[in-house]
């Protein structure tokens, strides 16, 4: 079934079609809050947290952007309401914790741990969550100035030194110029 059709079924409360929308979307939107968290329990409990959402607001999906658009609108906001009620002091050791863990776990499935999620690791969310959705999932700078509610040149200026910052991570620069 057309996935504009199981939206109109779940804005009636038909169940499975809330179902079938959340098994269309749940991996994905995992894998997205997987990079933006780099700690896979806190992305599935966020996807869960993100979902039983959508149950509450699927009557608000207006249609104007893709439905995952707006799943990764919700998602993120989530995660920015957590992150601010957690204060803003960083564990460390957690943190480093949590990225040991989800390396162990891609390279215990035989699965790629490539230098750019590394580099990912390092930026702040605020500029690490403009940056996936740019360049891993192709939005526009205003449609990510919708959904994180930054002004478009906000995003711009996260975007651009989040790439200067993952380009000295990956020492890209120093590469290019041994190689001239």
């Amino acid at each position: 079934m057309e996935e504009r059709e199981l939206i109109k079924r779940a804005k009636k409360g038909d169940h499975e079609a809330f179902a079938s929308l959340f098994r269309q979307n749940y991996p994905f939107l995992v894998k997205y809050l997987i990079k933006v968290t780099m700690n896979k329990d806190q992305a599935e409990e966020l996807a869960q947290d993100t979902m039983a959402k959508i149950v509450e607001k699927i009557h608000l999906y207006n249609g104007k952007s893709k439905f995952s658009s707006w799943l990764i609108t919700i998602a993120t906001n989530r995660y920015i309401d957590i992150k601010r009620k957690n204060g803003k002091e960083k564990d460390w050791q957690k943190e480093e914790a949590n990225y040991r863990s989800l390396k162990w776990s891609l390279e215990s499935r035989n699965e790629e741990w490539n230098d750019v999620l590394k580099a990912l690791s390092v930026l702040e969310n605020g500029v690490r969550i403009p940056v996936i959705l740019k360049h891993y999932y192709g939005y526009s700078y205003d449609e990510i100035s919708d959904m994180i509610g930054l002004p478009a040149g906000t995003v711009k200026s996260r975007v651009h030194h989040g790439i200067l910052r993952i380009r000295k991570e990956l020492k890209l620069d120093e590469q290019r110029t041994s190689a001239n």
